[in-house]
């Protein structure tokens, strides 16, 4: 019997096209990133261009945005990740 393509990483790669929207851009108090899907349990990193996390959340999703408060990061080249059940997304943004 021919067995069927089951590829348990085609939903990410799906996902990880989704776009979203991050503003302001650049920041100096919150980012907003727009456009995600909501989510009861979500982990949110936001990493140096070095990979080095600065900054690591567990927060529920609604209204398909998060505001993450970034007062304490120095300014710089940031990336958020953004993993839940329903998505896995990677973004960039610049702190003032």
């Amino acid at each position: 019997p021919q067995e069927k393509n089951l590829n348990p990483h085609l939903q990410d790669e799906t996902t990880l096209k989704h776009q979203v929207n991050v503003l302001p851009n650049p920041a100096t108090n919150v980012v907003n990133i727009l456009g995600l899907l909501n989510s009861h349990k979500a982990e949110i990193l936001i990493s140096d261009v070095y990979g080095n996390v600065m900054l690591r959340h567990q927060w529920r999703i609604k209204n398909n945005a998060l505001n993450i408060p970034i007062v304490n990061l120095t300014s710089g080249i940031y990336i958020v990740t953004i993993i839940s059940n329903e998505q896995k997304i990677q973004t960039k943004f610049y702190k003032k």
